[in-house]
């Protein structure tokens, strides 16, 4: 089984721990708690008089302040003690702070809902780049409540181009690169299984899904081309022109009228329409005649790692269509020879 990116930092986090110590109250520091109203005097008073050894508090190491346990250490400087059992966190205060959550949205004194929602705006400035569901699992919120956040929180111009997910893996935003790329796969394998062209497309396998059902039903694979039931017929619901299920592309600046004029014929050919590949290749084209609208977004959104591999794919893909073409010419040009 995969482990998920929480699974990860749960164990990286434990890793980081050191074994229990003994040291003196006077050497630690107030935390930088989560917590807005600070300590609860009456959660403390109890602590202070459970007679059984309670878990030991985690410090952070550099700074001697504490990430979890300010109740145990108030019960223990309430008691008279003089020295405290902890555990020492190695990593940096953003790192601390991230613990100080987790740690009290597992155990103790939960947190309220207003401090959570604090904390996940902490998390979000310090961790940009992680997704909405991770930080949720963090901070115990909805994923839902986690995206409102980010957008009162983080600057547009400050929100990364991708995001980690819960599973460990780095998604882009926009995910037109990959829904393309999972059209292709689909369209070559229709058999193949959701993950397997979910990790070779780079995107999740709920995205996969959505792109073999638009495929199934003759759309193409970019939510923008979406069909609206309140839409006129022959328009989707942003007004784009769609003929029997395949969307025609949004018209660009590169785009010529007898590009779009050729391929809204090609659309509208019974002979084309009522065969399954005449379908596929219906689609197939679309898809590529969206590349002049997106291209420059899909350039941006391509790491520097990723730029070889998606230049030689998309060299080789040119390379099969200009084939393709070819063979189409030799095939007309076949009985123009016979006859001459």
């Amino acid at each position: 089984m995969t482990r998920s990116q929480g699974e990860a930092l749960d164990e990286d986090y434990r890793s980081r721990l050191s074994e229990v110590q003994t040291v003196p109250i006077r050497e630690l520091l107030s935390a930088d708690t989560p917590r807005s109203r600070g300590e609860d005097l009456q959660h403390i008073r109890l602590l202070s008089s459970v007679e059984t050894a309670l878990p030991p508090v985690i410090v952070h190491r550099s700074t001697r302040r504490v990430v979890d346990g300010m109740h145990r250490l108030r019960a223990a400087m309430l008691r008279g003690d003089e020295s405290i059992s902890v555990r020492f966190f190695d990593g940096d205060e953003r790192e601390a702070f991230v613990v100080a959550v987790k740690e009290n949205i597992t155990h103790g004194l939960p947190l309220s809902a207003d401090d959570r929602a604090a904390a996940a705006v902490r998390i979000v400035r310090a961790y940009p780049h992680w997704s909405d569901r991770m930080i949720a699992k963090v901070a115990g919120l909805s994923a839902r409540t986690v995206s409102g956040i980010r957008r009162t929180a983080l600057p547009e111009e400050a929100s990364p181009k991708a995001r980690l997910g819960n599973d460990g893996r780095v998604r882009p935003l926009d995910s037109s690169t990959g829904r393309i790329r999972a059209a292709e796969l689909l369209t070559k394998e229709p058999r193949a299984s959701l993950r397997k062209v979910a990790e070779q497309a780079g995107i999740s396998p709920g995205t996969v899904r959505d792109v073999r059902n638009r495929l199934e039903r003759g759309e193409g694979p970019l939510p923008g081309l979406r069909r609206s039931v309140d839409a006129r017929p022959g328009t989707t619901s942003h007004g784009r022109s769609v003929t029997a299920g395949i969307p025609l592309p949004d018209t660009a600046p590169e785009s010529t009228p007898r590009r779009r004029s050729s391929l809204k014929t090609l659309i509208r050919d019974p002979s084309l329409r009522s065969r399954e590949h005449g379908r596929l290749l219906l689609r197939m084209l679309s898809v590529n005649a969206q590349l002049t609208s997106i291209r420059e977004q899909l350039v941006a959104v391509i790491p520097e790692h990723r730029v070889s591999q998606v230049s030689q794919l998309a060299r080789e893909s040119a390379a099969a269509w200009t084939e393709f073409a070819e063979r189409l010419e030799r095939r007309t040009a076949r009985p123009e020879a016979e006859h001459g």
